[in-house]
């Protein structure tokens, strides 16, 4: 599936086709992962790879989404009280979100993350939140800005309730 954006640029499941070669963020881990790993990934279902294509065919960005669980001791207790008492709750892992460097600042960021959020918030398959794992506290800034909520122990791996990711959408 493929989500049209303005100004002609699409998000769509990393192919083939999409030539990773130039991608670089400034983070060597991203850049590495999606130039060696993520069509691996994506072929034995270990995640699910989508890019930001701009109209002249460059990738802009890309992020990750799979299946995950979260402990219900790592939850805060305000959370753990609304929930059953299963000790893991299931959860969407964006495991890695990364904007080319000569892209960014241009809101491209923002756009992946909407863009992963709706793709989570519309999938069949049960999940109480989005959880992600900042890569540095620059990171970390960015997904509290956007309203994730971090782990009490853990304040680099962050959380957002599906069910506030779904009101984004009504």
């Amino acid at each position: 599936m493929t989500s049209e954006v303005g100004e002609g640029l699409r998000v769509e499941a990393l192919g083939a086709h999409h030539d990773r070669s130039g991608f670089e963020s400034g983070v060597e881990p991203l850049d590495r992962y999606f130039r060696t790993q993520a069509s691996q990934d994506a072929r034995k279902n270990m995640a699910a790879p989508f890019v930001l294509v701009l109209p002249e065919g460059t990738i802009a960005g890309y992020y990750t989404l799979s299946s995950t669980s979260v402990q219900l001791a790592e939850l805060p207790e305000q959370t753990v009280r609304k929930l059953p008492r299963y000790p893991l709750v299931p959860a969407t892992l964006l495991g890695r979100l990364a904007v080319d460097r000569r892209q960014q600042g241009k809101g491209h960021g923002r756009f992946l993350l909407a863009d992963a959020l709706w793709r989570a918030s519309r999938s069949e398959i049960a999940s109480f939140a989005v959880i992600v794992d900042a890569k540095d506290d620059s990171a970390r800034r960015f997904y509290e800005r956007e309203s994730f909520l971090p782990l009490p122990d853990q304040p680099i791996k962050l959380f957002r309730p599906m069910a506030d990711i779904r009101k984004l959408f009504e």
